[in-house]
C-alpha cells in the first residue's frame, strides 16, 4: 500500500498593523476645548441679537457772539467825565458838580467822592474834550471803559492844557441802565507810532533803454488822457479800465515811478506796458485861463 505525503497546507500571512493614535473623546483636554468653542460661539450669537447700535457723537459747543452796542456806554461815560473833571472852588459850583456824578455812580463811590473838590483848592477846571479809547466787555454786563480827556486847569492867572487817560468800570443792568462801579483809574492811550513803510525801489529787471520808452509811453498817454476820447483810449488801455475825464487838465510830470517787470515780457508796447508803480503817479492840475 502507498502512502502519498500530504503536502503541508500554507498558512496565511498576517498583515502588519500600521499603529494608529486614537484620541478619544473622552480625554479631558478634548472636552474642555468643546466647551471653549460652544462657550464663544453661543456669546456670538447672543451678542448678534442683542447688540446696541452704538455711534460716535460729535458735540459742537456753540458760542453765541452777542453784538452789544457801545455807544450808550460811551456816551454815559462822556457825560460822566464832563461833570468829574469840570470844577470851580465855590460852594455851589462843588454841590453842582457833586449831585451831577453822584447820576453815574454807586453810592459807595458817591460817598467816596464827597471831598474831592473842596473850596480850599485854588484850582478850577473845564473840559474841552473827552475821546473814547476802548470798550472791553468783562463777563456778561460789566464793562471796562479807557477814556482821555483834555481840560484847563486854572489857578490864578495862569491856565494850563492837560490830556489824561483814564479807565472805569461801567455795569449795564438787563434793563440796559447804566452805573460807574469803579472809581476813575490813571491809563493810557495810543500813540503815533514809529512805523515807516518801506520805500519801493526799481529792483532793476527793467533796463535802462526799456525804462526810456516807458516814460516817454506815459508821458505821452497822460498828456493826451485827460482830452482823450474812448477811441483814442483804446489804443492806449486794455479793455475799459479808464473811463475818458473830457475835462481841461494838463499834465505835468511822473512823480518818482518806480519800474519793475511784469511777467516774462517786460517790453512795452501800446496795451501792456511794464508794470509802474508810485504812490502818486499823475499829477494834474487845472488849466488857469
Amino acid at each position: 500500500m502507498l502512502f502519498k505525503k500530504k503536502d503541508k497546507e500554507s498558512k496565511p500571512k498576517k498583515e502588519k498593523k500600521v499603529p494608529v493614535m486614537k484620541v478619544g473623546t473622552h480625554k479631558k483636554t478634548v472636552i474642555a476645548l468643546w466647551l471653549v468653542l460652544i462657550a464663544s460661539v453661543s456669546f456670538g450669537v447672543y451678542k448678534n441679537f442683542t447688540a446696541i447700535d452704538m455711534h460716535t457723537v460729535h458735540e459742537k459747543e456753540v458760542i453765541e457772539q452777542r453784538i452789544i452796542d457801545t455807544n450808550k456806554i460811551e456816551n454815559f461815560v462822556k457825560a460822566f467825565a464832563k461833570s468829574y473833571y469840570s470844577w470851580s472852588n465855590t460852594q455851589e459850583s462843588i454841590e453842582k458838580r457833586t449831585a451831577a456824578i453822584n447820576q453815574y455812580l454807586t453810592k459807595s463811590l458817591q460817598d467816596l467822592n464827597v471831598d474831592t473838590v473842596r473850596q480850599d483848592i485854588p484850582t478850577s477846571s473845564t473840559v474841552t474834550d473827552v475821546k473814547i479809547w476802548e470798550v472791553e466787555a468783562v463777563g456778561t454786563d460789566d464793562f471796562i471803559v479807557v477814556y482821555s480827556v483834555d481840560q484847563t486847569v486854572t489857578e490864578g492867572e495862569t491856565s494850563i492844557g492837560y490830556t489824561s487817560a483814564y479807565m472805569v468800570v461801567v455795569h449795564v443792568d438787563g434793563d440796559g441802565n447804566m452805573v460807574i462801579t469803579q472809581n476813575p483809574i490813571i491809563s493810557s492811550i495810543p500813540t503815533k507810532s514809529g512805523y515807516e513803510p518801506k520805500v519801493k525801489e526799481s529792483d532793476g529787471t527793467v533796463d535802462a533803454a526799456t525804462t526810456e520808452e516807458v516814460t516817454e509811453f506815459l508821458e505821452t498817454f497822460f498828456k493826451l488822457y485827460p482830452t482823450a476820447t474812448e477811441k483814442e483810449l483804446a489804443y492806449y488801455v486794455s479793455g475799459n479800465v479808464l473811463e475818458p475825464v473830457n475835462c481841461d487838465y494838463v499834465f505835468s510830470e511822473l512823480v518818482n515811478p518806480i519800474f519793475v517787470k511784469d511777467g516774462e515780457h517786460p517790453l512795452p508796447h501800446a496795451r501792456q506796458p511794464p508794470v509802474v508803480e508810485s504812490p502818486s503817479l499823475l499829477s494834474l492840475a487845472p488849466t488857469l485861463s
